[in-house]
């Protein structure tokens, strides 16, 4: 761990060198590339993989971020990954390993559970390092379920995104602490900063959201795929409790990816009907310029009524200057600060959610912009892209160093 660690102090200084990986080739496998947390820090660990002088390969079923693991200097192996039949598991245990002999793969490093027994026999076989990255708290916890669940821990060193997630692995899986290093997510601060996204690119998002130049409505922006436990409910049932004479000077964006929830999108259609909130709730799909959506709104909302392990929205809007108002538990509460970044509502009160937003929207626009300055200071000590890479690779190193040396 200390090697880890090493890294993630480096990370928090101004100059960032990442260890040397030359000649060395990475596997990253994952269900798909398409958006989402553990997507993106595949990528994103795929550009860091490239510049430390090594290899990166990923093995998915593709997804929209194909391209942009292409940019980054990566290749997509195409592998259905994401069956949990145990028999397609194995037979993509053997393609994997076979992979790793075809390419001289030097470590392998396992994003989510169905992949991760494929690559762990994998490993197994061919004698290379496993990594994994503990991405989220995973339900059921007896039985055959906490068998499947506990692959995610039998890496050689396992990565959690938090240290909320650090205590439900340790709580689950009794792991030993020295197999265990705390790695928060990143931010891509040359991405996400007010400074570099254009008047041109937020009046783009805004149009997209058939919200005109002449809006005086504050934005509350509710960024998540549409599903029930990110807590868009939760947040249209906020906005009705609110008065009359608030709710006249807000406008909610739910922007997310339905991925096929179909009949979740129309439930939260028929409560905006039941609510009369018609005019005050827009359902806008999702945003492919998410530094440009957060900065085209006022607040930004991430009730999610589940724990979110890390909380990348979170994040990702205090980087860009913007108030936030969470869920009080999971990883969000180690990104925003109560009262001073932000608000931490209690999960699934869409009365609770209503009074955080009353009380920014009484800070007034001086009080609101002098909370996401505070965010952007906080974010930036704290979760960067490039720490999170830096320790990553170091943990790499730190295996592959432990190979060589036997």
């Amino acid at each position: 761990m200390a090697v880890a660690l090493k890294y993630l102090e480096k990370a928090r200084m101004s100059a960032i060198e990442f260890p040397d990986l030359r000649g060395k080739t990475i596997l990253q496998v994952i269900p798909e590339l398409s958006a989402g947390g553990a997507e993106r820090t595949t990528v994103e660990m795929a550009e860091a993989i490239r510049e430390a002088g090594g290899w990166p390969l990923v093995a998915s079923e593709g997804g929209r971020l194909v391209e942009e693991l292409k940019t980054a200097g990566g290749l997509n192996v195409d592998m259905a990954l994401s069956s949990k039949n145990p028999f397609r598991v194995r037979s993509n245990a053997g393609k994997l390993a076979k992979l790793i002999q075809a390419k001289s793969i030097d470590l392998i490093h396992a994003r989510s559970r169905a992949p991760a027994w494929s690559a762990y026999w994998a490993a197994k076989k061919t004698g290379i390092p496993f990594v994994t990255t503990y991405h989220g708290a995973y339900s059921g916890v007896s039985g055959l379920k906490k068998v499947y669940n506990s692959i995610m821990a039998r890496g050689d060193l396992v990565i959690a995104n938090s240290e909320w997630t650090a205590a439900h692995v340790r709580s689950v899986h009794g792991i030993e602490r020295e197999r265990l290093i705390t790695i928060p997510r990143g931010v891509d601060f040359e991405v996400f900063d007010p400074a570099v996204v254009s008047d041109e690119r937020v009046r783009a998002v805004r149009e997209s959201w058939e919200i005109g130049a002449d809006e005086k409505r504050l934005v509350l922006l509710l960024p998540g795929r549409l599903t029930e436990w990110k807590g868009q409910k939760v947040a249209i049932n906020a906005l009705a409790s609110l008065s009359g004479a608030e709710r006249v000077k807000l406008l909610l964006v739910l922007a997310g990816d339905a991925q096929g929830r179909a009949n979740y999108v129309a439930a939260l259609e028929d409560r905006i009907v039941e609510t009369g909130l018609g005019g005050s709730v827009r359902i806008v799909g999702h945003c492919e310029d998410m530094a440009a959506a957060y900065k085209a709104a006022d607040i930004v909302l991430a009730p999610s009524t589940r724990p979110e392990a890390f909380g990348r929205v979170a994040a990702e809007a205090s980087a860009m200057g913007k108030p936030v108002i969470v869920a009080d538990h999971g990883g969000q509460k180690e990104i925003v600060i109560e009262g001073a970044t932000g608000s931490r509502a209690e999960p699934g009160s869409a009365a609770d959610l209503a009074a955080s937003i009353r009380a920014i929207l009484q800070l007034g626009p001086e009080g609101r912009a002098g909370m996401g300055e505070a965010g952007r200071q906080h974010v930036g000590e704290r979760f960067s892209k490039r720490g999170l890479q830096a320790a990553t690779l170091g943990v790499y190193k730190r295996l592959l160093e432990t190979r060589d040396d036997r």
